[in-house]
């Protein structure tokens, strides 16, 4: 039997990242892949330790920096033997960083090389320029967006699978680098 503590909210929708807190929590591979871990149940820090073949003092403290960052939250309690096990949640099943920043860009990054290298299956990693207009560019993002969205099934015997969505614009060269 879990007992609830002090009603934690239900996670949100989307949660926008913003604050120097949440960057700084962001900029770890490993709060990433926790991130990735808690985005479709609740888990304890023993389970996510197994689930990360991480140490659980790590798990532990990564998971206290991304709570006092308000990205994850203590979703149920349950009594076993003696003490009480913590459940944690994301506080959203989507987060969006409006205003990537380089440090929180390449934990990200280095969160999904970590989880493609222990990948079972065959994975699918493709980097494209294309020429777009503002408004394709825009049109293309939402549709990549939605196509994520809904590809989603609720089915809990079936495999987890990441997904990494990024539309950006290419920076142009300056002078100082050589394209005149």
């Amino acid at each position: 039997m879990r007992d609830q503590p002090s009603c934690p909210p239900p996670p949100e929708d989307v949660q926008e990242i913003g604050s120097p807190e949440q960057f700084a929590a962001l900029a770890h591979p490993l709060r990433q892949r926790l991130l990735f871990a808690l985005g479709h149940r609740p888990a304890t820090i023993s389970q996510l330790a197994v689930q990360l073949d991480a140490k659980k003092g790590n798990v532990a403290h990564h998971l206290k920096v991304l709570r006092d960052a308000g990205l994850v939250h203590v979703a149920e309690t349950r009594q076993v033997r003696g003490g009480t096990e913590q459940y944690y949640q994301r506080t959203a099943r989507r987060m969006v960083v409006a205003e990537p920043r380089a440090a929180g860009t390449a934990a990200m990054l280095a969160a999904v090389a970590q989880e493609l290298e222990r990948s079972p299956d065959e994975t699918c990693l493709t980097l494209r320029h294309l020429r777009l207009s503002p408004a394709k560019a825009k049109e293309l993002g939402e549709t990549l967006a939605r196509l994520v969205d809904e590809a989603e099934e609720d089915a809990e015997d079936q495999p987890v699978f990441g997904a990494l969505v990024t539309l950006y614009q290419h920076a142009q060269p300056t002078a100082a680098n050589g394209s005149a």
